[in-house]
């Protein structure tokens, strides 16, 4: 009859691969093999773990979808494209996070409150048109499924912007000034990697809570604002 149900985290990777990210595409692959490798290390952790990862530029492309790292078998590939539409982000989870949501609820699993990983290595194009879409997915009156949302910034992404990115000021870092954006990214996926196996293990323990690890080489994003 399958596995027992339990308890699940769906997390989110949302990958930035607008074009000033070309210089840097190989990290980013070699990131999220990585993260996958990580996590197939744990297969107690991965049991507890749903993963999906999103390249995001102007358009938001599944590169992994709800993935049980047990049995999954193919990488996320990445394809450097277009510039940087935050709103295109925040209007593609709106739908997919809740539709998640039910999706396990239906197969009888419980649902911890999402996360979501965003990396970005730029401001957003879109203006402050991403505000709207991010403001009603965070908003548990409106989204009950709202994630947490953990934001970091590399290259020329500015503090201020990852701190409303994320849901919580302890949720927003950037790379400090002058930190090779490469070695910024692997730092990001190692963090990530990190944080998911202390969370899932947190689930296994039946004592569940977010763990998010600061990357090394990043500041808090609340620090540099002023």
């Amino acid at each position: 009859m399958g596995e027992p149900r339990g308890v699940l985290l769906p997390a989110y990777v949302l990958a930035d691969e607008s074009g000033s990210m070309a210089p840097y595409r190989q990290d980013l692959t070699g990131g999220l093999v990585s993260l996958c490798e990580g996590l197939r290390a744990e297969p107690m952790v991965s049991a507890k773990l749903r993963l999906t990862v999103l390249g995001f530029s102007d358009d938001v492309q599944v590169r992994l979808e709800m993935a049980d790292m047990r049995s999954a078998t193919g990488l996320p590939e990445v394809a450097i494209r277009g510039l940087t539409d935050y709103q295109a982000v925040f209007d593609d989870l709106l739908t997919r996070i809740p539709h998640d949501v039910r999706r396990l609820r239906a197969e009888g699993y419980k649902v911890h409150r999402p996360v979501v990983f965003f990396l970005s290595d730029g401001q957003p194009t879109d203006g402050g048109a991403w505000r709207l879409p991010h403001g009603m997915l965070t908003d548990k009156a409106q989204t009950p499924a709202a994630p947490n949302v953990v934001a970091c910034g590399i290259g020329e992404a500015q503090a201020a912007t990852m701190v409303e990115v994320a849901t919580r000021k302890e949720f927003a870092f950037v790379a400090k000034s002058g930190t090779d954006v490469g070695q910024a990214v692997a730092e990001f996926f190692h963090a990530l990697t990190a944080s998911l196996v202390a969370s899932g293990q947190s689930l296994n323990a039946g004592s569940p809570q977010l763990v998010v690890n600061k990357p090394e080489q990043f500041t808090m994003a609340i620090d540099e604002v002023g």
